[in-house]
C-alpha cells in the first residue's frame, strides 16, 4: 500500500465504516469507528498490545477504504449489513441462519386462516411461538383442521365471482364454506377465538374436549376412534411439552451463551416467550484466533438479530460487552420499541444463563468434533485435487457452472462458488442467457463465462466499484467435456487471465464419472474425499440452475416471438422450439415444413406462417 502516511493523515475524524483489502482486493475486515482517523491508525502503530488477530490481519492488509456516515448508530447498521454481504476473513461470521416456525393466525381477515409462518410482518395478523419443531407445528394445524370447520384456502373472498363453486372440503363437511356465503361470521370467529384462546394459553377447553371424547369413545369400545383422539391431544401436547418451563417475572427473553473449543465457538440461545421457555437452538461461529468473548458475543448479537423475525424485549448475557447501549439503540429501531441487553449478577435471570451455558458446553462436546472434523476433510479433500491435477497450490476457491434448460427452452446458467471445501451461497450468481433462442449449452456456457470475468476485469479497474466478481476462483469447474473446457480456456486467455480449468463428466446415468483435464480424463476413486468434493460441487451447479430455471418459468419469464400467436399455445412452442432449434428457422419455414412439427395442425401452421409472414397478430 503506497503513502500509507499520508493517507493515514487524511482520513476524516468523522464516525464511519472502514473496509480492509488484501493484494487480491478481497475485503479481510469492515469495523467501525466514532473517529476514522484514531482507529484506522491504531491498526499501524508499532504496539505490542495488539492481539494475534489483528497483528495477523495488518500483515495481509494491502489497501483500506472507508465510508462516512453521520453518526455511531450508522456506522453500525452499514457494518453488519457489510460483514454480512462480504464476509471477510477477519469478522467473526455468523454460520447459520435458522429460524424457528411461527402459528399465524390471520385474524386480519374477514374468516381467518391457521398457518405456519417462519416470517413475522406487521400485518395485522395474531403470531404464535416460535415454536422449537416445525413438525409439532403442522401436526397442531391439522388438530385444529380436525376440530374445526374453517377454511384453508388462499382465496380473497371479497374478488370470488357469483357463481363460484366450493371445493371439497365444503362438500365433506371440513369447512363451513365463507366463500359461498354459507358461514355465519359470529360462529366461524368463536371457532378461531378458541383456537386463539389455546394457543395464548389461556384455554384449555380444547385439550378438555378431546379428553372426554377420547374417553366416551373407550367406553362405548370404539377404540380405534379413541386412538385418533388420543394422537390428537399428544400433538398438541407436544407444544405444551416443550413449555414447560416458566417464569411469571419473565415475558419475552433471549438468552445467550457461548462455549469455546480449538477454532471454533458455539452460541447457545435459549428463547423464553409470555414466561416460558419454549425451545433452544445453537450456532456455530468459526474463530482460530482467539477473539475476545465480549467481541464474540456482540458479533452474533449484531449479526443474528439484524437479520432475524423477531427481535425479543431484552437479550440476558453472560458478561458485558462492547458498545452496549450503541447495540441496544440499533436493536431497538429495528424492532420499533425497547430492546435491553442484560447481565445478570443473581438470581433466576443467571440461573437461566447458566444453564444456557451448560448446555452450550455440552453441545460443543458433541458438535465441535463434527465440525473440526468436516473443515480437515475439506482440506485434505482440496489436497488431494490439487494432487490429482498437479496445481501450483491448493483451490481455496472454486467457481462450478452448468447450463439447464427444459425440452430445449430457456436456457439458465448457473455459477456456484465453493470455499475451502463449503458452499459460500452469497457469492452464488444467476445468468439468463441473453444471446440465444435455441438449445446450445455450449454457446450458453461461453456467454455465462464472458459476463461473468468481464464483470470481474470492471470491478478491479473501477477503484469504486467492488464486488463478488471481482474476487477471481483458483479453480473453474465447468459441467462438461473436453470442449467445454478448452472453450473455457481459450476464452481465459482472451480476457488476459490465467485460472485452470477443468471439466466435470458424467456417465450414462447423469452421476459423476470423473474430470477432464488438459484434454485427458481423471476417473478418481469414489471412495476419496477429492472425488466427494468434486461430486457435491456439479450436484450444487446443477440444483441451483434447475432451481433458476424452475422461478422463471413459474414467472412466466421465458417470452419468446411465439407468444401470442393464436393457436400456438405452451406445447407447441416447444414442439417448434425442439424441431427446428430455433426462431430465425421457424419464420422461414413453409407451412408444408411446419406441419411436420409433432402437435401442429394444419390452421395452427397457417396462423404462425400467416404472423411471421404478414405481420398478422
Amino acid at each position: 500500500m503506497y503513502d500509507l502516511e499520508e493517507r493515514l493523515k487524511s482520513l476524516p475524524e468523522m464516525p464511519g465504516v472502514y473496509i480492509m483489502k488484501d493484494k487480491s482486493d478481497e475485503i479481510i475486515y469492515v469495523g467501525k469507528a466514532i473517529n476514522l482517523k484514531k482507529r484506522v491508525s491504531q491498526y499501524f502503530n508499532n504496539s505490542k498490545n495488539h492481539s494475534l488477530k489483528v497483528m495477523n490481519m495488518v500483515k495481509n492488509i494491502s489497501d483500506f477504504e472507508y465510508i462516512i456516515v453521520n453518526n455511531e448508530v450508522e456506522a453500525l447498521i452499514l457494518e453488519s449489513n457489510l460483514i454480512k454481504k462480504n464476509r471477510p476473513k477477519y469478522n467473526i461470521i455468523l454460520r447459520d441462519d435458522k429460524q424457528y416456525p411461527y402459528i399465524k393466525v390471520t385474524v386480519n381477515e374477514k374468516y381467518p386462516r391457521i398457518l405456519k409462518t417462519r416470517k413475522l410482518e406487521r400485518d395485522g395478523a395474531k403470531y404464535f411461538g416460535p415454536y422449537p419443531s416445525a413438525y409439532s407445528v403442522n401436526e397442531a394445524i391439522k388438530v385444529f383442521h380436525d376440530i374445526f370447520p374453517i377454511r384453508d384456502c388462499k382465496l380473497n373472498l371479497n374478488k370470488l365471482p357469483d357463481n363460484f363453486r366450493p371445493c371439497l372440503n365444503y362438500h365433506i363437511g371440513r369447512c363451513k364454506g365463507p366463500c359461498i356465503g354459507m358461514a355465519d361470521e359470529d360462529e366461524y370467529n368463536q371457532m378461531i377465538d378458541q383456537i386463539v384462546r389455546f394457543l395464548s394459553r389461556k384455554d384449555n377447553a380444547i385439550l378438555e374436549k378431546l379428553e372426554y371424547d377420547m374417553k366416551n369413545a373407550s367406553d362405548t369400545l370404539n377404540f380405534e376412534l379413541a386412538s385418533i383422539y388420543r394422537d390428537r391431544i399428544q400433538a398438541l401436547l407436544v407444544l405444551v411439552e416443550k413449555q414447560n418451563m416458566s417464569n411469571p417475572d419473565l415475558t419475552e427473553e433471549d438468552i445467550i451463551a457461548i462455549a469455546r473449543g480449538i477454532e471454533e465457538v458455539l452460541v447457545q440461545v435459549f428463547f423464553v416467550r409470555e414466561g416460558k421457555i419454549i425451545g433452544r437452538e445453537h450456532y456455530i461461529l468459526e474463530d482460530n484466533l482467539s477473539t475476545d468473548r465480549p467481541e464474540i458475543i456482540a458479533s452474533f448479537i449484531k449479526q443474528f438479530y439484524s437479520g432475524a423475525n423477531f427481535i425479543p424485549k431484552e437479550i440476558i448475557v453472560e458478561e458485558e460487552i462492547s458498545d452496549q447501549s450503541l447495540i441496544e439503540e440499533y436493536l431497538s429501531d429495528l424492532k420499533g420499541n425497547r430492546v435491553k441487553i442484560t447481565v445478570p449478577k443473581r438470581g433466576d435471570k443467571l440461573e437461566l444463563v447458566d444453564m444456557a451455558k451448560k448446555n452450550a458446553i455440552d453441545m460443543l462436546d458433541k458438535y465441535g468434533d463434527k465440525f473440526l472434523r468436516k473443515h480437515r476433510e475439506n482440506m485434505k479433500a482440496l489436497e488431494e485435487l490439487q494432487y490429482v491435477l498437479d496445481l501450483d497450490e491448493v483451490p481455496s476457491r472454486i467457481e462450478a457452472y452448468d447450463i439447464s434448460n427444459i425440452n430445449g427452452v430457456g436456457n439458465v446458467g448457473s455459477m456456484v462458488v465453493f470455499e475451502k471445501g463449503e458452499a459460500k451461497k452469497t457469492d452464488y450468481r444467476r445468468f439468463k442467457i441473453k444471446t440465444l433462442d435455441y438449445q446450445d449449452d455450449y454457446k450458453s456456457m461461453e456467454e455465462v463465462l464472458r459476463r461473468r470475468f468481464l464483470r470481474g476485469i470492471e470491478s478491479n479497474n473501477d477503484e469504486n466499484k467492488s464486488n463478488s466478481f471481482s474476487i477471481f476462483p483458483d479453480l473453474i469447474m465447468v459441467d462438461g467435456g473436453k470442449g467445454h473446457v478448452n472453450m473455457a480456456r481459450s476464452l481465459l486467455r482472451e480476457l488476459g487471465i490465467n485460472i485452470e480449468v477443468c471439466g466435470l463428466v458424467k456417465d450414462d446415468f447423469h452421476k459423476t464419472r470423473g474430470i477432464i483435464y488438459k484434454n485427458r480424463e481423471i476417473n478418481l476413486d469414489k471412495d476419496s474425499l477429492a472425488f466427494k468434493l468434486i461430486y457435491r460441487i456439479q450436484e450444487e451447479a446443477h440444483r441451483f440452475a434447475i432451481s433458476y430455471h424452475r422461478s422463471l418459468r413459474s414467472k412466466d419469464m421465458f417470452r419468446s416471438e411465439l407468444d401470442g400467436i393464436n393457436l400456438i399455445g405452451e406445447k407447441r412452442k416447444i414442439n417448434l422450439l425442439k424441431y427446428f432449434g430455433s426462431i430465425s428457422k421457424i419464420k422461414a419455414a413453409s407451412i408444408e415444413e411446419l406441419n411436420k412439427v409433432p402437435g401442429m395442425t394444419q390452421k395452427a401452421s397457417e396462423s404462425l406462417y400467416n404472423h411471421f409472414n404478414k405481420g398478422e397478430k
